[in-house]
Order: structure tokens, then C-alpha cells, then sequence
């Protein structure tokens, strides 16, 4: 008999045992979405771990506003009304509680669109896949998908078992008439249900069925038998095989709880490939056809676009990349700035704006391009533009024989363009949306361009008669009505834009005060943006500021002025009787929203700051950031 000790001679067995637990799970791993989807997928929108997106949304400062007390009034009402005209009536006419779905959550959640041979015609069209893996409970899953099978049975209905690759799956087929009154309600507001009992559409093929703890749900059985194929050791090309999405994955997808992606080049092909009808020549429209306008905006460079989200201790951030090689671009892609421009605030720039922009693109080249662009889209309208700058070329050159537009204008333009807002000088939504604003747009000549706008300026005016001129610090200060922009608003005055020339810049506005203050400056010793606690900090999170285009907000005074406005407007019969595009509220908005709930900004105060965004390109594409910062106030 061994010496060895009793605890030593149990080791083996215990690694064994281990082993095989460790083998059993994986065998049990569902593999992720991009190695179940083919790689014909057009659109995927999924998360690979419901549970991290749930805290994902719990954790993330807008839900933790929602959920503070003091918005319980108003989100206790907005729930009880979607529970009373979407939730109960749902389950009740589906015959199911969706609580006992909600526990099935425990993987990856996954939606796509397949182009299943679509060529952009209505046969075949695209497939619907979901994808649901409930991990631990597949028991469940089997319950309640059985359950579901019984149901429609005894509701009359038609159902069809097949097996795929000896997979058993359960197809329904639904047509107009099986879709209940409630979800018709949701997805269709104001349809007309006579029409859907005279309709002659070919029932939805819905396939369901169940690989170990994974749901399958699909509408097509060619898609459906490619999701099995990979699931049961096929080798045939998945979505993760497309190297434009393995790219966006790497770069943009693991740790984020939140992803989408498309094939936006597989959508332009088949538009730009459909056959053309005959316009009537005649029509106003005949000239925008669908293919010279994504050719002329050079929307056919477009590969890939891709989004993510994910949370941290230090804030939010949310990214957006478009796959378009520098090879490729035409159009609008030509314009927009490469890294390496400066574009965070410059020290004029007051702390109190909030709002914020500044975009390095070259506005020359963006001149030349819009021209080409027209053209290339109808040439009536190009020459319809050449022929009012030409007449206003030739009344300048009256006064001054030696002006040329081409050169005074378009050649003294520069490659900066920065706006920004401060707040509004009332508190209705109307005044919010008119907060004064200032528009810069660089220049190496900026008097000389100032004297050139004269010239365009005089063609927006009716009685012709040129900008008035008056002086400011040693400035000229052009200004002129603009009627043309009250078109419909009877007894409103018309805004009087104002402008004039500093440093390198030529200063826009319709708020003449705002102007002044930028004249001013220079001498004044005022705090700026550029030195915002937290900012710095915050446009790391995007790339840093010489990205391109950089922009900034600020949340907490943006969020004041709207809450106030929405406190303040509600019961007014603009308010009362709004509904939001899309949606049959079947009652009057503040049944749904009553804004009138909301407390006083200052109680919810702590749970806006501030956000940044900037969009930067490189030779593949472009992408763009956004992160908001935890507001200081609830990292204590």
C-alpha cells in the first residue's frame, strides 16, 4: 500500500473532475454573433452580455436622474401610461407576461438583417434574424417556447415543425390579420384595420427554434440554416470572416456593452445599380436623381459604419466610425479636416457659452467642392448660383472697377470656422432655440472680405441698398435686415444681421450685443472656456483637441433652461395637445408627459455637466467621440 498522504492521493481526482466541469462548459459556450451570422449581414445591433448592458443602463447618469426621487411623480406617470396603452394590452391580446421572458436574459441579444439574396427589389427581401442565449436557462426556454407552440394551436392557427441539420424548429405563419390590435396600435398609429381584412400580402414566415440555451428566430429558412450550419461546426463564411467588420470589432466592440454595425456600401451598390425610369421632364424633380446625388455628395465611398457605448468611472463615451478610405472620397468626404488642425477653444472664447464648435476645414477647397457638387447634380442650379454671383459682381464692380468677387470673397476664405452660443436672454422654448450666437470664419484679409460680403449681402436685401456701416472701437460693424428670414411669421421683426472684421477673423451674428462683446475681447480680462475645470481632461477622452473638428456643451445650463421652458409651457395648448412624430398617443401629451411633474431644476442639478465631441480622419475613415463626464457631484 502507498505511503502517500490521504489529501495527495485526492488531488488527481479533484483535477479530473475540474477538467471535465471545465470541458462540459465549454462544449456549452454558445459562440459569440459574428461567428453565428453570414457574412452576408447587412445590419447588426445586439449586446454580447445582456446582463452588463442592463448595468450598463443602470449605472449611467441619465437612468440615476430618472430614478432619483424627485422625478418620481413624473416617471411614476409616464410608466403607468405605458404600462396601461402598450404593456397590459400586449400581453394580453400575445397571451403571455413578459416578466416571464424577462429572466431569459442572460447572454448575448442579438438583431440582424441579412441580405438573403436581396437585390434591391421586393423578392426576395432582406431576412430578420434574433438571437437570444439564455446561459443556464435552457430549461426555461424550452418551457416556454412549447408553451407558445400550444397556444397558437389552440387559437386555430397553422403551425409547421421541420428540422434543420436535425435541429427541430417551429415555423408560424403570420399574416396581416394575425397581428394584434395593440402592436398595430404601436407600429402602425391610425392604420385603418378594415384594409388589413381585405389584404392579399403573403404571410411573414417566422421560424423558432432552439440550440441548447440559445433562441433562433428568423424569417427566412436560408438565413436560419446558415446560423445552424455555424453552430453545428459548418465552415461556411461568417460575419466575423468580413474583414471590414473584424476592423470596427477590434477597434470599437470588446468591452462595449452596446454595438451596431452596417454594410453601407452592399446599400449604395444596389442603389446606384437600380434601373432608372423616365422622369417626366417636366417635373420640378426630374433633375435630382437618386444616383448623381450619392455619386455627387461621394456617398458611394462609404464602406462600413459602426457605433459603440460603454461607461467608466470617469463618464460616458459613445464613438462612431465610417469606413471610407482617402482613395475612395469624393464630395463632402474631401472636406472634412485630417488630424493635426488646432481646434480647441481659443482664449476669446468666454466661459459662460454653451455651445461650442470649431471645424479646420479648408473653405476654399469646401467652396470649389459645393460648386462641383452642383453641378454634377443639375447643372441649372449651378448655373442658376454662377448667374446671381455674377450679377452681384457686376453691381460691385460699378462702385469699384477693379472688385472681383471670386477674389475678394471666395479667395480671402480661410480654414477655421468656430461658433458658439451663450445663454438665452428668456426662458421660453422659443428664446432657447434663438440663444444669441456668433459665427467666425478665418480669413487672411478679414477687412477685405468683410468689404466683399457687401456685394451678397445687397441681393438679400429688397431695396438693394447695401449694409450700414458705423463704427466701434476703431471697427466698421456692417448690419442689414433680413426680411426674407420672417417669411410667415406676421408682426415678427426682421433680424438684423451684423458683421465686421477683427484680428483674423470676420465675426457674424443677429445679436449685435454678442458682436460687441467679441470687438471687446481683446481688452477685456475675462475668464475662457479653454480654462474649464475638467475640460482638458475630458477632450483626452476624444483624441485631444487638434483633432479636426472639436466641440463642447454645456449640459447643466442647456438642461436648466429647457426644464424651466418645459415646466413653464406646459398646459398651454401647444403643449397639451403635441404628440411625438410617429407615436399614437391616443390621448393628449400630458397624459404621457406631464412636465408640470418636474421639480425645480436645482433639486436634479447634480446630474448634468458638461460633454465634448470630435470627429477626426485618418487615411481610413472617420470617427466620432462623444464623453460626458460624471458630474463632480455624484462622484462623492
Amino acid at each position: 500500500m502507498t505511503n502517500t498522504p490521504l489529501p495527495l492521493r485526492r488531488i488527481p481526482t479533484a483535477i479530473v473532475c475540474a477538467l471535465l466541469a471545465l470541458a462540459g462548459n465549454l462544449a456549452a459556450a454558445i459562440l459569440p454573433a459574428e461567428k453565428l451570422l453570414p457574412d452576408d449581414t447587412l445590419i447588426v445591433l445586439g449586446t454580447p452580455d445582456y446582463p452588463g448592458l442592463r448595468e450598463f443602463y443602470l449605472t449611467s447618469t441619465q437612468t440615476r436622474f430618472l430614478n432619483d426621487p424627485a422625478m418620481k411623480p413624473f416617471t411614476d406617470k409616464l410608466l403607468a401610461k405605458v404600462r396601461e396603452e402598450w404593456v397590459q394590452p400586449l400581453e394580453h391580446d400575445l397571451g403571455v407576461k413578459f416578466d416571464d421572458y424577462a429572466g431569459l436574459l442572460q447572454g448575448q441579444l442579438t438583431f440582424a438583417i441579412t441580405q438573403n439574396g436581396w437585390q434591391g427589389s421586393a423578392d426576395p427581401l432582406p431576412a430578420v434574424v434574433f438571437l437570444m442565449d439564455t446561459k443556464g436557462r435552457s430549461s426555461q426556454l424550452k418551457t416556454n417556447l412549447a408553451d407558445l407552440r400550444h397556444k397558437w394551436v389552440d387559437a386555430g392557427k397553422t403551425i409547421k415543425s421541420e428540422k434543420i441539420r436535425d435541429l427541430e424548429f417551429t415555423t408560424y405563419l403570420l399574416s396581416d390579420k394575425d397581428v394584434p390590435p395593440s402592436l398595430k396600435k404601436i407600429l402602425a398609429p391610425g392604420s385603418d384595420d378594415s384594409a388589413n381584412e381585405s389584404s392579399t400580402n403573403a404571410p411573414l414566415t417566422l421560424l423558432v427554434g432552439q440550440y441548447e440555451s440559445l433562441l433562433i428566430a428568423g424569417t427566412s429558412l436560408k438565413a436560419v440554416e446558415k446560423i445552424v450550419a455555424h453552430l453545428t461546426g459548418g465552415s461556411a463564411p461568417a460575419l466575423a470572416d468580413v474583414p471590414a467588420f473584424e476592423t470596427s470589432r477590434l477597434a470599437l466592440f470588446r468591452d462595449a456593452p452596446l454595438y451596431g454595425w452596417a454594410n453601407l456600401k452592399t446599400f449604395t451598390d444596389l442603389l446606384l445599380h437600380q434601373p432608372t425610369k423616365d422622369a417626366d421632364p417636366a417635373s420640378p424633380f426630374a433633375m435630382f436623381a437618386p444616383d448623381k446625388i450619392i455619386n455627387a455628395l461621394g456617398l458611394g465611398g462609404l464602406k462600413t459604419i459602426a457605433f459603440a457605448s460603454q461607461n467608466s468611472a470617469d463618464g460616458s463615451l459613445a464613438q462612431i466610425s465610417v469606413s471610407a478610405p482617402e482613395a475612395d472620397r469624393q464630395g463632402l468626404l474631401k472636406l472634412l479636416p485630417a488630424d493635426g488642425k488646432e481646434s480647441s477653444p481659443p482664449t476669446f472664447v468666454p466661459a459662460d457659452v454653451i455651445k461650442f464648435q470649431r471645424s479646420r476645414v479648408d473653405n476654399q477647397k469646401a467652396w470649389t467642392a459645393l460648386q462641383k457638387m452642383l453641378g454634377d447634380i443639375s447643372p441649372q442650379i449651378l448655373n442658376g448660383l454662377n448667374f446671381a454671383l455674377d450679377t452681384a459682381n457686376t453691381a460691385a464692380k460699378q462702385k469699384d472697377p477693379g472688385f472681383d468677387l471670386q477674389k475678394n470673397l471666395f479667395g480671402n476664405l480661410g480654414d477655421d470656422f468656430i461658433s458658439y452660443s451663450k445663454p438665452p436672454r428668456g426662458s421660453t422654448l422659443a428664446e432657447l432655440n434663438a440663444a444669441p450666437s456668433l459665427f467666425l470664419l478665418s480669413s487672411p484679409r478679414p477687412e477685405q472680405l468683410a468689404d466683399a460680403m457687401k456685394s451678397i449681402l445687397v441681393l438679400a436685401n429688397a431695396t438693394g441698398a447695401a449694409p450700414a456701416e458705423r463704427e466701434f472701437l476703431g471697427r466698421k460693424i456692417y448690419s442689414l435686415a433680413l426680411p426674407m428670414l420672417t417669411l410667415g411669421a406676421a408682426g415678427k421683426a426682421a433680424p438684423t444681421l451684423s458683421y465686421a472684421a477683427s484680428s483674423s477673423y470676420l465675426a457674424i451674428t443677429t445679436d449685435t450685443a454678442m458682436l460687441e462683446e467679441y470687438l471687446r475681447s481683446s481688452e477685456a480680462q475675462q475668464k475662457n472656456l479653454r480654462e474649464k475645470a475638467g475640460l482638458a481632461d475630458a477632450a483626452q477622452k476624444i483624441g485631444g483637441s487638434s483633432i479636426g473638428i472639436f466641440g463642447y456643451q454645456n449640459n447643466l445650463e442647456v438642461s436648466r433652461f429647457m426644464f424651466e421652458a418645459a415646466r413653464k409651457s406646459q398646459g398651454t395648448n401647444s403643449a397639451d395637445s403635441a404628440t411625438l412624430p410617429g407615436m399614437d398617443f391616443g390621448s393628449s401629451f400630458k397624459d404621457w408627459m406631464d412636465f408640470s411633474l418636474f421639480p425645480p431644476f436645482e433639486q436634479v442639478s447634480k446630474y448634468f455637466y458638461f460633454s465634448v465631441y470630435g470627429l477626426s480622419a485618418n487615411a481610413e475613415g472617420f470617427t466620432l467621440k462623444m464623453f460626458s463626464p460624471v458630474p463632480p457631484e455624484l462622484k462623492k
